[in-house]
């Protein structure tokens, strides 16, 4: 580690703060950085790296979440008809940070793409003749959009054998499966590459980085600036720091700072921690029998992010298969956090909203129970619903990482759980945090540019657009209504980022 993180003390003053050292804020660094070089920033980091948290390998399924395969995008409307609005939106947005990850490939800030993105072909999986009929319907209009163009479907179990060998073993004949398989997909270590931004914040830029320091509370200011008190955890030495726009992108303990902060908008807001656990295999005999991130559908009473999937992952250059999550329960808002954190995040500004989430939410609760009641054989009866054979000592079992799910305010209800990503902005662009979980990463551009667009938004559309349009050329644009644009910007990133499809 360079001493320079460890012993630097921070500078009294900074144009920009940014707390946490995720991808969030390692985008919303460097897209800054590139607009504007003179601006003094800092990024405060808690842990003694980068991206230890939500954003570490392991703590994710690593999808490149493009709507390829998650079903629960594309939901079937009371009339029978599919509807793929928010399908578009999220494989938009995840176009969005491929061409990011190229610009940056391009211009030689990162390189060796493959040590963080790998093709990996994304594939719908359902059983029984109804989710069969939903799974065609919803290929037949997927397939009119050009973002999903290419999507295979089939129901013959001798082509699922060609595409999911491991998955077909052993399955009895006249079983009613189908699937949709997309070429396109990607497997992304989304650690290494916010390590990889880090560095080259750290080494090319004026970027300020530091390690094992956390920022404890966020104060107003009359001059409309903001005071932070920030905890050197090495040194155990305090001071205070000043800025003129600060973002929170701490994860699951955005939420307690922004409430420090005392701004309207964060009033009414609660948080919901859910842990996850997957089942990990790295026998290289079933890992090269298996060469997808297959989904299916949600049970009932499970949240979104629970959604069973049977996933390769490149890691380090080491292939394995992960199949989950399992949800489980903390009291913690990240994994390396305490155990007194949710009941210190209960005030009076948001009693209400916690209370008529759970009370609305029992089902919820229920499952969680018995989710974190689970032994390992109880997993593993799950995972044969995809590997009839499964052995119990192929597989391990792995603790993800810790989310925060967002809870709203809500007239009627009280409260509400959300399970999306939300960006939270005061009235006067200087403050901005990120909250919730989902689609996480995969669309952080998408997410910091949205950051940029409330809290500098003359730049924006000014001074910044033309390095705007350089490092995201669809920016603006939609990709759904330009098939040109859409082969042209694919083509482009897929020859910047080495990928195979």
């Amino acid at each position: 580690m360079p001493q320079s993180l460890t012993s630097r003390t921070p500078k009294p003053k900074y144009d920009v703060v940014l707390i946490g050292g995720g991808i969030m804020s390692a985008t919303l660094a460097t897209l800054l950085h590139e607009f504007d070089p003179s601006l003094e920033i800092a990024i405060f980091e808690r842990l003694g790296r980068f991206a230890k948290e939500s954003t570490a390998a392991w703590n994710n399924a690593g999808t490149g979440h493009s709507a390829f395969c998650e079903l629960n995008y594309t939901p079937e409307k009371p009339d029978g008809t599919i509807d793929i609005t928010k399908a578009e939106s999220i494989a938009e947005q995840f176009e969005m940070s491929k061409q990011f990850w190229s610009y940056l490939v391009n211009q030689g800030y990162i390189k060796d793409p493959k040590e963080f993105i790998n093709s990996c072909p994304h594939m719908s999986l359902v059983f029984g003749e109804k989710d069969a009929e939903y799974l065609r319907k919803r290929h037949e209009k997927m397939s009119d959009s050009v973002l999903f163009s290419g999507m295979e479907y089939s129901t013959d179990h001798e082509q699922l054998k060609e595409w999911i060998p491991l998955v077909m073993s052993k399955r009895n004949q006249s079983e009613v499966m189908a699937a949709t398989k997309m070429d396109m997909g990607t497997d992304v270590n989304f650690g290494t590459l916010t390590r990889k931004m880090g560095r080259h914040l750290l080494e090319d830029s004026n970027v300020e980085v530091f390690l094992y320091h956390e920022v404890k509370d966020i104060d107003p200011r009359e001059d409309g600036k903001w005071e932070m008190k920030v905890k050197d955890r090495i040194h155990s030495h305090k001071q205070e720091v000043v800025a003129d726009f600060v973002f929170i992108g701490a994860g699951g303990y955005a939420l307690p700072l922004l409430d420090s902060s005392d701004i309207k908008e964060s009033e009414g807001y609660g948080g919901f921690p859910v842990s996850g656990q997957w089942l990990v295999s790295h026998n290289q005999e079933l890992v090269e029998k298996h060469h997808a991130k297959v989904y299916t559908q949600a049970t009932v009473d499970a949240p979104p992010m629970s959604v069973p999937h049977l996933d390769l992952r490149i890691i380090d250059g080491k292939k394995a298969l992960l199949f989950g999550p399992f949800a489980g329960f903390s009291t913690k808002f990240l994994r390396e956090g305490s155990y007194l954190d949710l009941p210190e995040s209960v005030n009076t500004k948001n009693l209400r909203s916690l209370f008529g989430a759970w009370w609305h939410n029992i089902p919820l609760t229920k499952y969680l129970i018995q989710q974190v009641a689970m032994t390992k054989s109880q997993r593993m009866q799950h995972l044969r619903e995809f590997i009839k054979d499964a052995k119990e000592e192929d597989w391990e079992l792995k603790v993800a990482g810790q989310r925060v799910q967002i809870i709203k305010k809500d007239e009627k209800d009280g409260g509400k759980l959300e399970f999306g990503t939300e960006v939270v902005v005061n009235k006067s662009g200087t403050i901005a945090s990120l909250l919730g979980a989902s689609p996480g990463a995969s669309t952080a551009v998408y997410a910091m540019l949205n950051v940029l667009e409330k809290c500098f938004p003359e730049k924006l559309q000014g001074e910044w657009k033309d390095k705007l349009l350089e490092i995201v050329p669809s920016y603006g644009q939609k990709l759904a209504q330009n098939p040109e644009l859409t082969e042209k910007i694919r083509n482009y990133t897929k020859e910047k980022l080495e990928l195979e499809y």
